[in-house]
């Protein structure tokens, strides 16, 4: 599968943003997706995935509360609404894509996805 993701812009902290993530192919809906994202001179880390269904999803504390995952197989896209943003958010924000398997609880590293989008770029300014 092939992402493109899209959205990111310039933003004030305590302001609002939704990264979208576009996929080609019609197996969309088989593949946990993620949202990653490398801050300047630091590592990648992972910020959120998202099952199957939006039932299913998972979080960086750092996210937590105030981010939301979510998927919609009809159009192929996976979004990130960011809320509340904080300098601390600035970053380059990937989104991944990773097939599904059943002994496998949780999708937050990066060697568990094999498909990832080129990144889009945010900063929160203060």
């Amino acid at each position: 599968v092939q992402l493109q993701a899209s959205g990111g812009g310039v933003v004030q902290a305590g302001g609002s943003l939704r990264l979208s993530c576009a996929a080609s192919g019609r197996t969309f809906s088989i593949y946990q997706l993620g949202w990653f994202r490398q801050a300047p001179e630091k590592e990648r880390e992972f910020v959120a995935s998202v099952g199957r269904s939006d039932s299913t999803t998972d979080y960086a504390p750092s996210a937590k509360g105030r981010f939301t995952i979510s998927r919609d197989n009809a159009r192929n896209t996976v979004y990130l609404q960011m809320g509340n943003l904080i300098p601390e958010d600035t970053a380059l924000y990937y989104c991944a894509a990773a097939t599904i398997k059943p002994v496998v609880a949780s999708y937050t590293r990066e060697a568990q996805y094999t498909s990832w989008g080129q990144g889009t770029l945010v900063t929160v300014s203060s």
